[in-house]
């Protein structure tokens, strides 16, 4: 029990009568370090929002920077599906990954064109300006041809389009290209050309009916291998970037999804393809744009002062190669992610077979540009890049009936002339 004395502590006061000071100051202290507190709690409970936003807002442009969510809907649906609609006997339905890409885009013109139904997918990442590939996009709108704008990596987004289309084939050409921005960025390669290609087999895998798989391998597998020309069945076991190694992995996880699941799967290694509405990360696409601004370039050589050469194959052989192989692609032999039988699996070159060397590439150019270059010649730095490249087509002749009828003097005059026209030199204006 409480004394007197203390009780007397927790009495209001009275007016008029004597007011003990101790209590005064006791309750004011009380007073203070309550209000001390909720300014307290409250000041915890703020810069716990504002931490939490912080978080949320950087979760959602992580997110963001992949994954798109400008999809779905009734009207992107219709979209869809009408982009997918088969126009010609015995067509196919294609799903084309990569769609505002160099090689990407001039595929899903030329299966449009024959009566094939497309539907692409492409993220317009900023590796090089995304203007360019938002005018391949507009040019395959204009064909009926719909644009998914989003990652490959997006797993329901890609499921989603194989619940709303039974695509035949899927032409998997989105990937992070080059082979020196490998040294400054290489995560994006492990983002788009393993996990990117693993997510995108997982839906195929699960898909009933299954689809018919072509991919771009890339001639970089070859890495340090010396031996000419370079055959499909060379060693591929030193590559000499790391572009060249996610691509390498990316031949044997298609492997592995053939072997499991019965996918069919047809890769395809490009060599140094150049032609209009090309990449211009590009040497033929940077040199051009240099020599016409007054600018020098740089050429490497190789040891002992040797001229780099490239096997240079014009666009519109490559798409020849890529419709070809996905006419001669059989049926993929799963469903629902369970293998009945052997399914095909198969690579194949892409080239000219006709290597130039670089010099010889930039007199060509000088003499379409009518410019003379500004030349810079040093050796080449240890950034990936090899001596030289030379495809043997062989397997793809007798397969598909690949047969390159394009030379760089010609491609270069055709890529020229594009290229005064979009970047509007004929009208006396600079890039």
């Amino acid at each position: 029990m409480p004394s007197m004395a203390e009780e007397e502590l927790f009495l209001p006061s009275t007016p008029g009568k004597f007011k003990d000071k101790s209590h005064s100051m006791h309750r004011q202290f009380h007073r203070c370090f309550a209000s001390t507190s909720t300014m307290f709690l409250w000041a915890l409970f703020l810069v716990a929002l504002t931490a939490a936003y912080l978080s949320f807002q950087s979760f959602v442009d992580s997110g963001s920077k992949y994954f798109s969510t400008a999809w779905g809907g009734i009207h992107w649906e219709k979209q869809v599906r009408s982009s997918a609609q088969i126009h010609r006997h015995n067509g196919f339905s294609v799903l084309v990954t990569g769609a505002a890409g160099f090689v990407g885009s001039h595929v899903s013109l030329a299966l449009k064109k024959r009566g094939d139904g497309v539907v692409g997918l492409d993220n317009f990442n900023n590796y090089y300006d995304p203007s360019l590939k938002k005018d391949r996009k507009n040019l395959l709108n204009s064909q009926g041809i719909f644009i998914v704008e989003g990652d490959v990596n997006d797993a329901r987004m890609i499921a989603k389009l194989f619940e709303i289309v039974h695509f035949t084939h899927v032409m998997h050409l989105a990937a992070q290209a080059g082979v020196r921005y490998a040294m400054e960025n290489p995560q994006s390669y492990v983002h788009s050309n393993i996990a990117g290609l693993v997510t995108l087999l997982e839906a195929c895998k699960n898909a009933d009916p299954q689809p018919s798989i072509v991919w771009a391998s890339s001639s970089s597998v070859y890495g340090l291998n010396e031996k000419v020309p370079f055959s499909e069945s060379d060693r591929t076991d030193q590559p000499a970037s790391l572009y060249a190694a996610t691509k390498k992995a990316g031949e044997e996880i298609t492997h592995t999804y053939n072997h499991i699941y019965g996918l069919s799967i047809t890769g395809l290694r490009f060599f140094t393809v150049y032609g209009p509405w090309g990449r211009p990360d590009m040497a033929y696409f940077s040199f051009t744009r240099n020599i016409l601004q007054g600018k020098p370039i740089t050429i490497y050589r190789g040891k002992n002062r040797v001229d780099l050469a490239r096997d240079f194959t014009y666009i519109d052989d490559i798409v020849k190669g890529c419709v070809g192989s996905l006419d001669t692609a059989k049926k993929s032999t799963g469903s629902g992610g369970k293998k009945r039988g052997p399914a095909q699996f198969r690579i194949f070159n892409l080239g000219n077979t006709s290597p130039v060397t670089v010099p010889m590439m930039v007199s060509m150019l000088e003499k379409h540009l009518k410019v003379k270059a500004k030349k810079n010649v040093v050796d080449m730095p240890g950034n990936g890049d090899v001596p030289f490249t030379h495809a043997n087509i062989s397997y793809a002749r007798r397969e598909f009936g690949y047969r390159p009828t394009t030379d760089l003097q010609t491609g270069l005059k055709k890529f020229v002339k594009w290229y005064l026209s979009y970047y509007g030199y004929n009208h006396g204006k600079s890039v």
